[in-house]
């Protein structure tokens, strides 16, 4: 197993030091479907603007429906694909636009639609099932395909699934991502004090 745990300057949980976005899954290791619906309650407990939870998930299973997996992965881009054909379970993240309560416009949905996927990705985890979430689909295709509604926005489409032990199951060209040192910026270039860019 590939671990990728990033270096840290302060104690955080180990959850999010194990957590980094694999290409290469093991496509032969079923998601067991209990897992999977633990990882759907993490979801649900996300917090929300108003407890509105707008937020909607379409699972899909390629070893519970093989034909409704292909049409979502046929929504992915040609890059994706190349990689993402390795993931036996694919998930959308989709936002409602609208209050529930009164049909206003939301403009927090999509925040909350991301603090869900999250709490998913970090419950995924937990149980050693990785993911790696893509903004590379096409929209409208997904909409159109499986009959989401004009007020629901699909935000992103994760891969889930078991890492493989061998990178060579995926395309070269993915290698040097899937072992190269896992970086990101330090605190203070992203988080400020009191004031901005301080």
């Amino acid at each position: 197993m590939r671990n990728k745990k990033t270096e840290v300057s302060e104690k955080i949980n180990e959850l999010f030091i194990k957590r980094w976005s694999t290409r290469a899954f093991d496509i032969n290791k079923q998601v067991e479907k209990d897992k999977l619906i633990s990882i759907c309650e993490a979801g649900r407990l996300a917090p929300t603007c108003f407890n509105d939870q707008p937020y909607k998930f379409i699972i899909w299973d390629k070893y519970e429906n093989e034909e409704e997996y292909n049409k979502a992965f046929d929504c992915l881009g040609e890059w994706n694909q190349n990689w993402a054909k390795t993931a036996p379970v694919l998930i959308v993240a989709i936002a409602n636009s609208k209050f529930k309560n009164n049909g206003k416009f939301n403009r927090w949905s999509q925040y909350d639609a991301g603090s869900a996927t999250m709490c998913m990705i970090i419950q995924a985890t937990s149980m050693d099932i990785y993911s790696h979430a893509m903004g590379g689909f096409d929209e409208n295709k997904l909409k159109s395909v499986f009959n989401i509604s004009d007020d629901f926005v699909p935000m992103a489409m994760i891969a889930f699934g078991y890492q493989a032990d061998n990178i060579d199951i995926i395309d070269s060209t993915y290698h040097h991502d899937e072992t190269k040192k896992r970086e990101r910026l330090s605190l203070e270039t992203n988080f400020y004090f009191s004031e901005w860019k301080n």
